[in-house]
């Protein structure tokens, strides 16, 4: 055996046994993975990761995603060898409250970790937008004599990632784009939690990759120089690939080793002993990493200052001969906003027969992607109802990799995530559209986006009962609620064609978690802004639409999107009868939930118990604005199929119903 060999299995081994050494003193977790998929690891993040372990946001890293999220170890294990800051006492309290090594990895807790993954097959997915991006920023900035944007995005995925829905969508996604900086190693081990995979899982995953124009490779996933030319010939192709690694789960142990028993529970003391003793290891050492294996694999450091630096000095020289396209490389970079929003918004004049919110929201998207050039994004076959094409550009595909138009197909689980990984790799600000009943599909990433603060933009049209004839299957009623039930989501439901050019800029100026705009199908009036408040205040999440007439007022009235409308005429028609109503538009209820104290009590005053929220939606989650003494008037059963004014009418969203519900409320 080489000495490279040699050192070589030690680092291999270290990694295994840093793993089943975490899980056991945790006493929760998967070695069973890590200790399968250690060498093509090795090889992976030895031989041909590009990266800098001293500044994991370098632009230019290859990106590398853990999508078999569970076996995390693995994950920390390399980022505590090649030298991020992660150190062995943070492997140490794996699982353990207030470290930075959480049973699956999350993206901006740990430094390295590229994506939060754990739920199977949201990293595949989303290395696919990862993909896409890079090609984004190479064909617009990269010339014949640099080259600022070149690297690969690896993954390691497992059966279970495999199996999930997304991998069909996602995968068929890649390979129609034929994004061959795309490289997944397939850790396949034929191991579920149940058993055998072959319980529920005979695909022929080799064909059926084949299929979606995959360039695909079996290879021995413990033999180094298998792996290693793999890779190599992974790089030189022009479609995706994977790399079917046949492995061993929980390689090394006598008893465990190829079982479900080492997949997610600790291998107990005992056989943890046995395991070192087969691996050639110290039996009697916990968290134990030869110096050997310490100093060859930290030579990841030096080699990524390098690399960093030679980035950078190919950067500067490209500031000097091309300076206005570096500047745009950093303002897309650096997420640059307009420095005058209202430059570039445009404003609607009053109109009683109004645009539906879809169709101002498609109109705001032609002005403003003609100063915002990074803005790019489609839908999932719905292009034409959904108002997301770039008039005047051209389609992103195999052919054409500056478009910035997208068709995703029918895949609105592909979508969601691929606009994750195109917001994570940076210098694009993704957005993506469906039918808001539709939502439900991207849900998944939709939490992924929230919980790791992704900027993804989601296009939601056709967001009530006004769908009409289309019928229960098509109208959302509980999706509301759901998705502002979830965390650091901001659901945006604008009232008219102002309120939602408003709404776009809130949605691009934030960077800290997903935005939703939720739009109609039917039309909206534009409301006379010299009549009603300034469309402004939609940034403040809500604001006083409408004062009352005189003094304190006897009602609040709180509405959303198209039930603004029918709010401030059922108002009218109560300050007729002498009452003194206010109405409040709230296109964002998360951020005014934001604002301070002070202001959200100038907009409900704490002293005004009569409140009535309008929506035509689930009235779940209202109660909290109008308090015990309030009313919600929404829809807490599926719709019908008619005419959309016919559906307003039988749920009672017109302004004489509201009106009489008011005064059954004040009497």
């Amino acid at each position: 055996m080489s000495d490279y060999q040699t050192v070589a299995k030690q680092c291999v081994n270290t990694i295994r046994t840093l793993s089943m050494d975490a899980v056991q003193a945790a006493n929760s977790g998967h070695p069973g993975m890590p200790m399968g998929m250690a060498d093509a690891a090795y090889v992976l993040w030895t031989k041909f990761l590009k990266h800098n372990p001293r500044n994991p946001n370098w632009y230019n890293r290859d990106r590398f995603i853990l999508s078999a999220g569970h076996g995390s170890m693995l994950l920390y294990s390399l980022l505590h060898l090649t030298g991020y800051d992660v150190s062995l006492e943070e492997l140490k309290n794996f699982r353990q409250y207030g470290s930075i090594t959480p049973g699956h990895p999350e993206y901006g807790l740990t430094p390295g970790v590229e994506i939060t993954t754990g739920p199977l097959g949201q990293g595949l997915g989303t290395g696919v937008g990862m993909a896409i991006a890079e090609e984004f920023m190479a064909a617009t900035f990269n010339k014949k004599d640099f080259s600022l944007t070149d690297h690969y995005v690896y993954a390691i995925v497992s059966d279970g990632d495999l199996m999930e829905g997304i991998s069909h969508e996602s995968a068929s996604l890649a390979g129609h784009l034929k994004l061959g900086k795309l490289i997944y190693l397939y850790d396949s081990n034929k191991i579920s939690i149940d058993g055998s995979t072959d319980l529920s899982f005979s695909d022929d995953t080799k064909k059926r990759f084949e299929a979606y124009g995959w360039d695909v490779q079996v290879i021995d996933g413990h033999n180094h120089t298998e792996i290693e030319n793999a890779i190599r010939r992974a790089q030189t192709t022009d479609t995706p690939s994977l790399i079917e690694c046949k492995t061993i789960i929980g390689y090394g142990s006598p008893n465990k080793q190829g079982t479900a028993d080492s997949h997610g529970a600790p291998l107990g003391d005992d056989e943890i002993r046995l395991t070192k003793e087969n691996l050639g290891a110290e039996p009697d050492k916990s968290f134990y990493i030869p110096e050997t294996v310490m100093e060859a694999m930290r030579e990841a450091i030096h080699t990524g200052e390098n690399l960093e630096s030679e980035w950078s000095q190919i950067l500067a020289d490209y500031e000097k001969k091309y300076p206005v396209d570096a500047a745009t490389f950093h303002r897309f970079l650096n997420r640059k906003m307009p420095e005058s929003w209202d430059d570039i918004l445009p404003v609607f004049p009053a109109d009683p027969k109004g645009i539906a919110s879809r169709k101002s929201s498609g109109e705001v998207l032609n002005h403003i992607s003609k100063h915002i050039h990074n803005l790019i994004g489609g839908s999932a076959d719905l292009t034409g109802s959904n108002n997301t094409d770039l008039k005047e550009e051209s389609i992103f595909n195999a052919g054409n990799r500056k478009g910035r138009n997208f068709h995703y197909g029918v895949r609105e689980h592909a979508m969601a995530a691929a606009l994750n990984g195109m917001a994570l790799h940076g210098g694009i600000i993704p957005y993506g559209g469906t039918f808001l009943v539709f939502s439900d599909y991207n849900k998944p990433s939709i939490r992924i986006a929230a919980v790791s603060k992704i900027p993804s933009i989601f296009v939601f049209t056709h967001d009530s009962i006004g769908i009409g004839e289309d019928g229960p299957t098509h109208q959302p009623v509980e999706h509301l609620a759901a998705l502002r039930a979830t965390p650091n989501v901001y659901v945006m439901r604008p009232a008219d064609a102002n309120e939602t050019a408003q709404c776009w800029k809130i949605a691009i100026e934030r960077d800290s978690g997903p935005s939703l705009l939720i739009l109609t199908r039917q039309n909206l009036p534009t409301l006379d802004r010299s009549i009603y408040a300034d469309a402004r205040g939609a940034e403040k999440g809500a604001y006083i639409i409408k004062k009352e007439i005189k003094g304190k007022p006897d009602l609040i009235l709180m509405a959303t999107g198209s039930e603004i409308h029918p709010a401030l005429s059922a108002a009218e028609l109560l300050e007729k009868d002498g009452y003194s109503v206010r109405v409040v538009s709230m296109p964002c209820i998360e951020l005014f939930d934001n604002q301070s104290r002070e202001y959200k009590n100038s907009v409900l005053p704490e002293g005004v118990k009569k409140r009535v929220s309008v929506e035509a939606g689930s009235t779940f989650g209202w109660h909290r604005w109008i308090g015990d003494s309030g009313l919600a008037i929404g829809i807490d059963k599926f719709g019908i199929s008619a005419p959309y004014q016919q559906a307003f009418e039988h749920f009672g969203f017109t302004a004489e119903l509201i009106k009489k519900k008011c005064e059954e409320l004040l009497s």
